[in-house]
């Protein structure tokens, strides 16, 4: 292949590249025609699944009795772990430890929301009321969830076989950091602990899974992102051959930001049950199983050191990286840790590097991919390096940064740690930016806003945006040695066909599952450019088909990849075939092949624009006159291109790798001022200047700015997957996770530079992820400058930096003061506590007889199916009760003491079902008041564990509240009285999925 085919030097006039023609893609979504792997036709016998989720972070599994879930009308199976072992295998990893990842837990949980057994009905509700009749019976074990906390001696282990929960650690050096630190005028350091945070897309997983006994072979549908490699890791785990286990994406998706590569372990599981009953099984992911037990970006501990000069210039880096993955390690993991390795020096001219790499396990849900996977992580410990070495050295921020970036004339410049920058200017951006951005018209809004006595900040953050990743550089977690044994892996395979019907149309195909990124409108434009014609005329296919389609292991879409790689790929295709086009239509127009010309639909010689055919008679002749076409020339009916950089090698022997092909650049700066009474930051202004090479379609290039600003903004302010010390999960839905509204999200000032890439096909970089990685660290510097500190945690939300301001928030009124009495708190259970008083028209003496009567309690209990006395002091009741979504069938026990008849008594007891549980305590007083009423006082304090605590802490306290209201209307209305307003109770209860 020719350099000026490889780059896209060529003659042909480009007419629809470089304009924001509308999006093919909007007109079926906002109709609600799109097709999403919910939507997708399934047969009338098709099989649903629920999947039970352990309750639990960390604890043996002694029984699974699944006899009374089975005996429910409709069931078909309830499968558990230990049913997969003769049919399933484990799911493999980059790192080689004796630390076993299986699709759903066999003898032991190890994260809240592992698999722990899976209904199959005939349909969901069906499945859901079965997981209510698992019983399940545990041994809680020690859990252990900050991964400086599980390499401590002592710690509790999740896999003995490994001996401790490190799973990994290397050593790497660059250039001779020992003599830059020894020479250096000054060592700077940050310490960073990044945050779990997710991406959240409007739509969750989903499977569709059939298995075939006669050929041994699986077909599954799954909305599944790529990258492809994960394929062969879930043949392995299915036992079959990769041929015989097809994987096909539907034709849309709700968005992904990296996560749906998460499906990956419910492609085997979903596709197992199907070998297990027989049956197509289909399976589509609620919004808490979701957050709890979907994938999410690693949480890393970082100490970063630098050597620098008096000037602020970096000398050195030492880098000391803590990734905590969770309770197992699932390919592609550890790549959140090694994508960035090429360029651990950012945008900088850095020479000497040292970085200590280590894998540490905890109960916490497995890791994966997340939009700028492993860049924020970088970013926000290098760019608050910075910031403090301006802080430090008493020098301006601006010339810190000036001083350290990479020179316009290095490139293509080598990086310390092997990356090759394509392109770029870094330096004029940067001013250019600051000119164009009014960063001197800011200096003067912070200078008036303190003068005022306002708490106003400026941050600054530049990065380099990879793109293309390498599908070698995750083998960079291995010594040479053994890489040498396992064998070179490098490059980035994209695949595209070009094809041409007997009408002379033409259609175009990729191995890139969209997720709503524009595929359709750009690859139009793209092949539309190369054959001459309108974007209208292309037809573009973005389903995906193992068995059918071209496609390699670096499928998917991910790292940025669509616009050099996909669309590239697509680009020389369209070359090719229309160089085989051009020498059909030169034979027909008596003219030279350079003399050839493609526009306005037609085929026509340069210097006589009326000597021309239409495209269609060309194009359609391999069909109806083949005989007419030189064979030297090859067929005209298709073309399909597999193309890989060669910039892209393997890992050297000293551990250097280009870990990506294309790198851009950002430059984000941006004003902040805090409120002292709230801690609520506010964004005054927001600038954000982006290289990302030629931009193929301007309106989509800002839009994916804006949307990665949007999760940048919520990474700094709101967004964290939090687990309490004890491991339970506490962002379990949208109440606790929080995410950024439209309203939110202020305006920004977008500006560009092109600086075309000399690796890609049309020139272009990735622009899907810059500002998930620059955006928080901007404005963690800013806040860090309006405040004054050294160090600072995301997100930082209004009680995080109330707390930095000297005004921590008080506790909660009416908070009981200790413990529950005589109750041990559960492993991964949500504490609540509350008090109350209602008032009711009826005698103490009423009121007691009521609270202690069977049947009076079941008709006031929220949920209950009945209640029978239990001993002179103790009750049982069956009730169904739900939060949201979290709704199931429980048992509890209440046991009376202290009784001062008929004025207090001490209630304590258990709940426990399916979906998890609780103990805890309340005290009830009755006091005489106006004419023969009561007032009834109450506080209590409950641990919850289970799904249910993974609704979250806000959704919970709002429940328990609505419980206990509808009881105490109810109660009121049984004794005579008015009590709270009629049906108020009873509706918010409906609402929340609580009552019958």
């Amino acid at each position: 292949m020719d350099t000026q085919e490889e780059t896209g030097m060529d003659t042909q006039a480009r007419k629809s590249l470089g304009r924001s023609f509308p999006r093919i893609e909007d007109a079926a979504l906002l109709t609600g025609r799109g097709r999403f792997i919910d939507d997708l036709p399934v047969g009338p016998a098709t099989a649903h699944a629920a999947i039970l989720r352990s309750p639990h972070p960390h604890a043996a599994i002694e029984e699974i009795d699944i006899r009374e879930a089975l005996a429910i009308p409709g069931v078909f199976a309830v499968i558990t772990g230990a049913d997969l072992v003769p049919v399933t295998g484990t799911l493999v990893a980059s790192v080689r430890v004796p630390a076993e990842a299986r699709v759903m837990a066999t003898d032991r949980v190890r994260y809240v929301g592992e698999p722990v057994a899976v209904a199959i009905a005939a349909d969901r509700y069906i499945a859901e009321d079965a997981l209510d009749a698992v019983r399940v019976r545990y041994r809680l074990l020690d859990p252990v969830v900050d991964p400086e906390a599980a390499l401590a001696p002592g710690a509790p282990v999740l896999h003995e076989a490994v001996g401790g929960n490190l799973l990994n650690e290397r050593h790497f050096s660059y250039g001779d950091p020992d003599a830059a630190f020894a020479a250096a005028a000054r060592r700077i350091t940050v310490v960073a602990r990044y945050p779990r945070n997710t991406g959240a897309p409007m739509e969750t997983y989903g499977v569709i899974a059939t298995y075939d006994a006669h050929g041994d072979s699986y077909d599954v549908q799954a909305n599944f992102q790529g990258p492809f490699s994960i394929h062969a890791v879930l043949a392995r785990a299915l036992n079959v051959p990769g041929n015989r286990l097809r994987l096909r994406m539907p034709p849309d998706s709700g968005g992904s930001f990296g996560v749906k590569q998460g499906v990956a372990p419910y492609v085997v599981l979903m596709a197992a049950c199907a070998r297990l009953t027989g049956r197509q099984v289909k399976w589509i992911e609620d919004r808490m199983e979701h957050l709890a037990a979907s994938v999410s970006a690693t949480n890393r501990v970082t100490r970063l050191d630098a050597a620098v000069d008096a000037e602020g210039r970096i000398l050195a880096l030492d880098w000391d990286q803590l990734e905590d993955c969770g309770a197992y390690l699932r390919a592609p993991e550890p790549a959140t840790l090694y994508r960035m390795h090429g360029n651990m020096t950012g945008a900088y001219d850095i020479r000497n590097v040292r970085i200590r790499n280590r894998l540490v396990a905890t109960n916490k849900t497995p890791t994966g991919l997340v939009r700028g996977f492993g860049g924020p992580q970088v970013y926000y410990p290098l760019e608050r390096l910075m910031q403090r070495i301006a802080v430090e050295l008493g020098l301006d921020p601006v010339e810190v940064t000036r001083r350290n970036l990479i020179p316009a004339g290095a490139f293509p410049y080598r990086t310390a740690t092997g990356a090759l920058y394509d392109s770029g200017d870094y330096r004029g951006a940067f001013d250019r930016a600051l000119d164009a951005g009014g960063y001197a018209s800011l200096l003067e809004r912070r200078a008036a806003a303190r003068a005022a006595g306002r708490l106003y900040g400026i941050g600054l953050a530049v990065v380099v945006e990879p793109s293309v990743s390498n599908m070698g550089y995750v083998s960079t977690v291995l010594t040479p040695e053994e890489r040498r044994r396992a064998g070179p892996k490098n490059g980035a395979q994209a695949s595209a066909t070009v094809a041409l019907d007997p009408l002379g149309g033409v259609s175009v195909h990729v191995a890139s599952v969209p997720q709503g990124q524009g595929h359709r409108t750009v690859l139009a434009q793209v092949v539309a450019d190369e054959f001459g014609l309108d974007p209208a005329d292309i037809m573009v296919v973005t389903d995906l088909d193992t068995a059918r389609d071209a496609w390699s292991i670096a499928s998917g879409n991910y790292s940025s990849r669509f616009a050099p790689a996909v669309a590239g790929t697509a680009a020389l295709a369209a070359r090719r075939l229309r160089a085989r086009l051009a020498a059909v239509a030169a034979g027909q127009l008596n003219v030279q092949v350079g003399e050839v010309r493609f526009a306005g639909g037609r085929i026509f010689a340069a210097g006589n624009p009326g000597n021309g055919v239409s495209f269609g008679r060309i194009a359609a002749a391999g069909h109806w006159a083949p005989g007419t076409i030189d064979p030297e020339l090859g067929q005209t009916l298709r073309e399909t291109v597999f193309w890989t950089p060669p910039e892209l090698a393997a890992p050297s022997d000293a551990d250097e790798v280009n870990s990506s092909l294309c790198h851009g650049f950002i430059f984000d700066f941006c004003g902040v001022e805090i409120e002292r009474a709230t801690g609520r930051v506010r964004i005054d202004r927001y600038v954000t200047m982006h290289d990302c090479g030629t931009i193929l379609h301007p309106a989509m290039v800002d839009g994916q700015i804006r949307g990665g600003f949007a999760q940048g903004l919520g990474a700094a302010l709101l967004e964290e997957l939090a687990y309490g010390d004890d491991g339970a999960f506490i962002s379990g839905t949208f109440a606790d996770y929080m995410l950024p509204y439209a309203t939110e999200v202020p305006p920004i000032e977008i500006l560009h530079e092109e600086t075309p890439s000399p690796f890609t096909p049309l020139g272009a970089k990735g622009v899907g992820e810059g500002n998930c990685m620059s955006t928080p660290v901007c404005i963690a510097n800013a806040v860090a400058d309006a405040l004054g500190v050294a160090e600072l945690h995301l997100p930082l939300t209004p009680s995080r930096l109330r707390a930095l301001l000297g005004e921590a928030e008080p506790p909660p009124a009416n908070r009981p003061a200790g413990p529950v009495a005589g109750e041990e708190p559960r492993a991964g259970a949500r504490l609540l506590r509350g008090s109350g008083d209602t008032s009711v028209g009826a005698p103490p003496a009423t009121i007691w007889a009521i609270l202690l009567d069977p049947d009076e309690l079941a008709a006031l209990i929220p949920g209950a199916h009945g209640v029978r006395r239990v001993g002179a002091d103790g009750f049982a009741a069956e009730v169904t009760l739900g939060v949201g979504p979290v709704r199931g069938r429980y048992s509890a026990s209440i046991r009376l003491s202290g009784l001062d008849e008929p004025r207090e008594a001490t209630l304590s007891g258990t709940i426990e079902g399916a979906l998890g549980g609780g103990s805890g305590s309340g005290r009830v007083r009755l006091l005489p008041e106006g004419a023969g009423g009561t007032r009834i006082e109450y506080e209590y304090e409950v641990r919850i564990g289970g799904r249910v605590a993974a609704a979250g802490d806000r959704l919970l306290a709002g429940a328990s509240r609505v419980v206990i209201g509808a009881f105490f209307e109810a109660l009121a209305r049984r004794a005579g009285g008015a009590g709270a307003r009629p049906g108020f109770w009873k509706r918010l209860l409906r609402m929340l999925g609580a009552g019958r």
